[in-house]
């Protein structure tokens, strides 16, 4: 893995963010699986913080799917199958209007904010194309404080969930799965980020340099799970980012 530039282990000592980082977009899904290809969209958030993490601009959508919510999902985010049903939007509009907001960010020049981005702009994407509405191609630019977190504290111990990352760099998230709530929260880490680490001068280079580090960490990944035989030798893990190959 290409390691970021660094002074000390890539710590920022001036603790000051870049400039493009005044103001971000923020964004999370809430699903009925794990699977990009073939889960559904349940609630979405988009909004903007600006430098201090305050949220200046929101949006959020309920979907019915269109598809049972397994137990399991709804036990995570608090949607069931008969709420979706009963207050849900039909998911062609929600997803539209998904990807018209995000869209209008990328043209005012914002960044958007989203952890383990490849996850949601690719099941977006997929839901996009399944209700033959535009899709959003080469989402640009994009911050994952997943993958920076990863490649700027490498060596750091302990699971990289938001729940657990957002707590490392002590950002409130009192209620984690709900769209709305993780989706500030990663939008704060990122800040957090770009104070405790140099991060690059513009927001498109740091894009770049992403899509590199999230390759480099899929392989890795790879390995580790070859070898404790939870994928076959001949699998491995897609690292393409922002959207899955």
């Amino acid at each position: 893995m290409s390691l970021p530039c660094s002074t000390v282990r890539g710590m920022n000592p001036l603790a000051t963010p870049p400039s493009w980082l005044t103001r971000v977009g923020v964004f999370d899904l809430e699903t009925t699986g794990v699977d990009v290809a073939n889960d559904r969209i349940v609630t979405a958030h988009v909004g903007v913080l600006d430098i201090r993490g305050r949220e200046v601009a929101a949006r959020d959508w309920l979907a019915d799917p269109g598809i049972p919510i397994p137990d399991g999902a709804a036990a995570v985010h608090g949607v069931t199958t008969e709420y979706a049903r009963a207050h849900g939007r039909p998911p062609g509009e929600v997803i539209a209007e998904i990807t018209h907001a995000l869209a209008t960010l990328f043209q005012q020049g914002l960044p958007i904010v989203a952890y383990n981005a490849s996850y949601d702009f690719s099941l977006l994407a997929h839901e996009a194309v399944r209700h033959g509405q535009p899709v959003l191609k080469a989402p640009h630019p994009v911050i994952d404080p997943l993958v920076l977190d990863k490649a700027y504290d490498r060596f750091r111990r302990g699971k990289r969930t938001l729940s657990v990352v957002a707590e490392h760099y002590e950002v409130p998230l009192d209620a984690a799965h709900e769209a709305s709530a993780d989706a500030v929260a990663a939008g704060r880490v990122a800040l957090a980020l770009a104070k405790a680490f140099l991060l690059p001068e513009s927001a498109a280079e740091l894009h770049t340099q992403q899509i590199g580090w999230a390759r480099d960490q899929a392989a890795s990944l790879t390995e580790y799970f070859i070898k404790v035989g939870r994928l076959d030798p001949d699998e491995s893990l897609d690292g393409s980012w922002p959207l899955r190959g």
